[in-house]
């Protein structure tokens, strides 16, 4: 992962711990989990937003504050 990546992961990590997400394990797997590779190119750059994003086929990747 990049590092900027990697900081944006850290970045919405440390958002959904102010908005209340307490267990470190959780945390720390939204802290490393690369969303980017989840999404078409053209999203790449919201993939680390608390919002859900289309994946195709009609789904789309959960906001990472439901999954938490």
């Amino acid at each position: 992962m990049a590092v900027a990546t990697s900081r944006s992961a850290a970045v919405l990590a440390q958002k959904l711990q102010s908005e209340g997400i307490s267990q470190q394990q959780v945390l720390n797997a939204i802290a490393n989990t690369p969303r980017h590779i989840f999404v078409e190119a053209v999203l790449a750059h919201k993939a680390y937003e608390n919002t859900a994003l289309p994946i195709g086929q009609g789904q789309t990747i959960s906001q990472p504050y439901i999954v938490a």
